[in-house]
């Protein structure tokens, strides 16, 4: 069976559940010299909708790439270039649309939003952090796009 540790395979990334943050804050949130919650705005409601598929978007599509690597090294396998390109592809791309997510429902959280003690601020934090690291860097949508074309993705992907 083929050892996947061995592979260096991106399995994990950021899976925060940002929207429910801020619907939870628009729910029970006034802004200042404003008569309704901020959950009635419908520039907050579409934010909302937009970072919710946003986000499962990502998470649809990292977790059938997983699904895949991991069934071909369940039934003993040796996983493929292509598996291991898209698996690392998949997670990246998740990181950008938890990223992507969460600035849509940071914009609209109000000034509390940027405040260190903010749960939506250390979840911004944590995410632009997260998508710094080499592992989740953009600099992997070259190199999987060199395997997809059938070209050398050179050293960091073999």
């Amino acid at each position: 069976m083929a050892d996947v540790r061995s592979r260096r395979t991106p399995i994990p990334a950021p899976s925060l559940s940002v929207q429910r943050h801020l619907s939870y804050r628009a729910g029970e949130k006034t802004p200042r010299g404003r008569t309704g919650r901020l959950c009635e705005n419908p520039q907050v409601q579409d934010a909302v909708g937009r970072a919710d598929a946003i986000l499962n978007a990502g998470r649809a599509y990292r977790s059938a790439t997983i699904t895949e690597l991991w069934n071909a090294v369940a039934a003993g396998e040796e996983t493929t270039l292509e598996q291991r390109a898209r698996c690392r592809l998949a997670a990246v791309h998740a990181t950008d649309c938890a990223r992507e997510a969460m600035d849509l429902t940071y914009r609209h959280g109000g000034s509390t939003s940027f405040r260190r003690d903010s749960r939506l601020a250390e979840c911004w934090r944590d995410l632009h952090v997260v998508g710094q690291t080499a592992a989740l860097a953009p600099e992997w949508y070259p190199i999987g796009g060199r395997v997809l074309l059938g070209m050398d993705p050179g050293p960091r992907l073999r």
